[in-house]
């Protein structure tokens, strides 16, 4: 790669920030490519569209997303012109617009070993657990999650109240255990970090009690992911997939799920059936004696 990023540089001339863009974007490659056990000169069309698809999942804007596919054009046409590969598997890549991203999602077996790696014991631990069981126990945004207030709360009836896109109100269920840990968050761990000086938010800054910030829960969540062992990238939008996933493979009705989420348009909810559509895939193409 540092090949081409020469050949920009020196032959192309290109611009000092689009140079450092394409870096990036080969650099995600790289990462992408590694943690699949191979090379990037190594890829096929398939490949580099699963890899898009996770860019896209993981929340990368449709222009970064787009700038990704030009980086990928290039890449493997130089490769293809210097010989270095037979065949570009680039050709004909489809933008962004021609394919849906497949929310990623995390298995039960690794959700429940993020929810077991706060240390509850600690005021930050418990604040810890509390905040990643009402994420997956609701799907919140991570916006949502961090704007909660004591009173969008009615712990009582198991339900929360929270202000989505275009401050359109819902009301979304909490789960037994997600009621339970949040019950003894607030009863025990959040005066200690609130400090002296009071105030409305649920989920506080263990240094100085004021809100927690969307990247400060963005850094708890990655570390927690870490602890756990899981290898995917991780970030609260995963979680957010991982619970209409999880709903959806239960059998739950694609519409109450819209609402929980606080999709404006069932269309866009309707992507966690494709979810479901490429695991059948990927189930019968492993286990079918005729694949």
């Amino acid at each position: 790669m540092a090949h081409y990023l020469a050949h920009l540089e020196v032959e192309r001339r290109m611009a000092a920030n689009t140079l450092q863009a394409y870096a990036r974007d080969l650099d995600r490659l790289t990462g992408w490519a590694r943690r699949a056990g191979r090379r990037p000169d190594t890829l096929d069309r398939s490949d580099l569209e699963a890899f898009l698809r996770d860019l896209m999942a993981e929340g990368l804007a449709p222009t970064s997303t787009a700038r990704s596919v030009a980086t990928l054009r290039g890449y493997y046409r130089f490769l293809r012109l210097t010989g270095r590969i037979t065949a570009n598997p680039s050709d004909d890549l489809p933008s962004p617009r021609q394919f849906s991203a497949l929310p990623r999602s995390l298995s039960l077996d690794d959700v429940e070993a993020l929810l077991q790696a706060p240390d509850p014991s600690t005021p930050k631990g418990l604040r810890d657990r509390a905040l990643i069981e009402v994420l997956y126990a609701t799907g919140l945004r991570v916006s949502e999650l961090v704007g909660l207030r004591l009173t969008d709360l009615h712990l009582e009836r198991r339900y929360l109240q929270c202000a989505g896109k275009g401050a359109r109100e819902r009301i979304v269920p909490l789960g037994e255990a997600a009621t339970d840990w949040v019950t003894r968050y607030v009863a025990e761990a959040r005066s200690r970090l609130v400090g002296r000086r009071d105030n409305a938010w649920l989920f506080l800054n263990a240094r100085g009690g004021g809100p927690l910030s969307r990247n400060g829960f963005w850094r708890v969540l990655k570390a927690y992911g870490r602890a756990a062992g899981i290898r995917a990238p991780l970030s609260p939008h995963v979680l957010r997939h991982s619970f209409a996933t999880h709903l959806l493979e239960r059998g739950a009705d694609l519409r109450a799920i819209q609402t929980m989420l606080g999709h404006a348009d069932l269309s866009t909810t309707q992507i966690y059936t494709h979810v479901l559509e490429a695991r059948l895939r990927q189930a019968y193409d492993q286990f079918h004696p005729r694949s």
